[in-house]
């Protein structure tokens, strides 16, 4: 499967027309150099973020923590996406059922906050659920991945546990992380978590 993002966006929404690079507060024109930026900015964020979390309301935290993360490079920061994503040739979440999504994401946050904070597989279970579903819904038009996994940090610290889906000095995690999320694959998530909870 081509690792490639496609997006449907006829009006150029988010990107340059001429140069293809998402529209963002500094007016950077070069993709690597947005990059570069970006990563420094949301990086920063992150670290806030430990310090001071965010409490998880409900699904609309995760726009919460998406306008927190990419507040210094996107006007649209927070928003959901206006614009039909896929990658490869598997599509994510249609737009057109947003509205049934959120109230679904919060179901599965009211669940995992029923399990008690021992049950260690079942959380870890619960949390791969969630990832999974996230994950398809990708609400945004970019940042889902990051957004979802400090989302998803921020949650099982409410249960006493530390989450960390990305850690600079452990490849495997990120790579199993990959897998699961790219697969569907919730078997993958849930070891993934249960080793690192």
């Amino acid at each position: 499967m081509s690792e490639q993002y496609h997006y449907i966006d006829p009006d150029y929404t988010y990107t340059d027309p001429q140069t293809g690079v998402l529209r963002n507060l500094a007016n950077v024109a070069d993709r690597d150099t947005l990059m570069f930026i970006e990563s420094g900015a949301v990086a920063k964020r992150i670290s806030e973020l430990k310090a001071k979390p965010i409490k998880i309301k409900g699904s609309q935290t995760l726009l919460t923590v998406h306008k927190y993360l990419f507040q210094d490079i996107y006007s649209w920061a927070g928003k959901v996406r206006t614009v039909e994503i896929s990658k490869g040739d598997k599509p994510f979440f249609s737009l057109n059922y947003f509205h049934r999504a959120f109230p679904y994401i919060d179901s599965l946050i009211a669940e995992f906050r029923q399990i008690d904070r021992n049950d260690r597989p079942a959380l870890a279970y619960k949390l791969a659920e969630l990832l999974d579903h996230i994950n398809y819904l990708h609400p945004f038009r970019e940042g889902n991945g990051r957004t979802q996994r400090e989302f998803l940090r921020l949650l099982a610290l409410e249960k006493g546990l530390e989450l960390n889906l990305n850690p600079p000095d452990n490849t495997d995690i990120y790579e199993r992380y990959m897998f699961g999320t790219i697969n569907g694959d919730i078997k993958v998530l849930t070891a993934l978590m249960l080793d690192i909870i």
